[in-house]
């Protein structure tokens, strides 16, 4: 069976066709069509190696979303949703022809993909890289929330469904780093454990071509990371290591230290630090404890001025909260997630706020994710990347509409979003 035509058209085409589904009285015809053609850089996404045969590819995640109990899916999300279909029908022609099209292509799938949904670079999400998943098209961004969690677990795990299978995760992601390091166990004092496992596993992903290290700790935790007292914490950590389980207070004190030198070593080794701050998925998700107010004394400590943070999915639903944070010098945002979620309208007003405050710290993601079998990372992508352009192009066009910004300011704000400041966190 032949692929339809449209599956091969150029990403602009299908952005702008995609795009024209709103009034053409609510996008400016001009920015519509400049935001279809920029080439964006992903910040965030979860790219899967395309397998036909073996064991899946397991590694798109260090807590794969799959192992918790059922919940009620936004809509966008569910079997057979509009979005699903036309991304669908978009990329493959039909859904029947995507194994078709995934042997055809083999390694070059996942590039190919990136060309459909027009986007230059993605920042993949990865316990580790893979096949058809590699540079320059893709930049890692591996996972440091195993090191936060060094001690005895059983207590955290009990507390739902979802944290226990989360938990064994990030216990097997603790050992696969402490074997990394030569080790089997956590060494005897917490000294060591920074200068023997820590350090050296944030400097062999930087080596590998990690961009960040990626924190999913409000599924485990509270983002409330407080200032701790390193003997403390050393006390904790010498207490408990090997034997007994860490009491509730002590061990997020031990945790807390240990959010802050990793933040403070990815600085110095020039790594973006990457938290996830919205509601996530799930029934049992503690939405208050993802609020990113609470790493406001994170952004202000003096300390961490050197390490760049970006609050992933943009703190959803405390948007306007977030938006007083990007004036923190070190505090970026990205809003991905949210451009599958929500629709372009509701996105756009939330964009036009954050442009309007500090444009350049507001980056473009789509968190392409393989959430069922039909909803792929790469319909998931798609979806996220129409949206979004439609959203930015509704939010630019209300703003030049208003007088705030000139049609050539609406252009490069535009750029910055989906490329430029994305292009300037990271050196690319």
């Amino acid at each position: 069976m032949k692929l339809r035509p449209m599956a091969f058209m150029a990403p602009a085409v299908i952005f702008i066709s995609a795009c024209a589904r709103t009034p053409q009285t609510a996008i400016d015809t001009g920015i519509q069509s400049e935001i279809a053609g920029i080439r964006a850089i992903d910040n965030h996404a979860h790219p899967v190696r395309p397998v036909l045969q073996g064991p899946p590819d397991r590694e798109f995640d260090a807590l794969p979303v799959d192992t918790m109990e059922p919940a009620s899916d936004p809509v966008n999300l569910r079997p057979n949703s509009p979005a699903v279909l036309e991304a669908e029908e978009r990329l493959y022609g039909s859904a029947a022809n995507k194994r078709r099209v995934i042997e055809q292509k083999g390694d070059a799938y996942p590039g190919w993909i990136l060309d459909q949904i027009g986007v230059d670079v993605m920042l993949a999400n990865r316990v580790a890289m893979a096949s058809g998943i590699q540079p320059p098209r893709f930049r890692w961004v591996p996972y440091a929330d195993a090191l936060l969690f060094p001690l005895e677990n059983s207590q955290l795990a009990s507390r739902n469904p979802d944290r226990k299978a989360f938990f064994a995760l990030e216990d097997a992601l603790r050992q696969r780093y402490l074997k990394e390091a030569g080790l089997d166990t956590p060494p005897p004092t917490l000294a060591e454990y920074l200068a023997r496992v820590v350090t050296p596993t944030l400097e062999r992903h930087k080596q590998g071509g990690a961009l960040a290290e990626k924190f999913e700790a409000a599924y485990l935790r509270t983002l409330q990371f407080d200032p701790a007292d390193r003997a403390t914490a050393d006390r904790v950590y010498q207490r408990y290591r090997g034997h007994g389980v860490p009491l509730g207070p002590e061990y997020k004190t031990l945790q807390d230290y240990l959010f802050r030198y990793i933040a403070s070593e990815c600085g110095r080794l020039g790594l973006a630090v990457h938290i996830h701050s919205d509601a996530g998925s799930g029934s049992y998700f503690e939405i208050a404890g993802a609020n990113p107010l609470l790493l406001e004394s994170v952004l202000e400590d003096p300390g961490l001025r050197k390490t760049r943070f970006v609050m992933l999915h943009a703190g959803w639903p405390f948007t306007r909260e977030i938006t007083a944070l990007l004036e923190r010098p070190n505090a970026y945002l990205d809003f991905s997630s949210q451009d599958l979620r929500q629709t372009p309208a509701s996105l756009a007003s939330d964009i036009r706020g954050w442009l309007e405050a500090v444009p350049e710290k507001v980056l473009f993601g789509t968190d392409g994710y393989p959430y069922s079998e039909q909803l792929g990372w790469e319909e998931s992508a798609w979806i996220a990347a129409r949206t979004g352009r439609e959203a930015l192009a509704i939010a630019l066009t209300g703003m030049m509409r208003d007088g705030e910004i000139s049609r050539e300011r609406a252009g490069e704000l535009g750029r910055m979003v989906l490329r430029e400041n994305a292009r300037k966190l990271y050196g690319l």
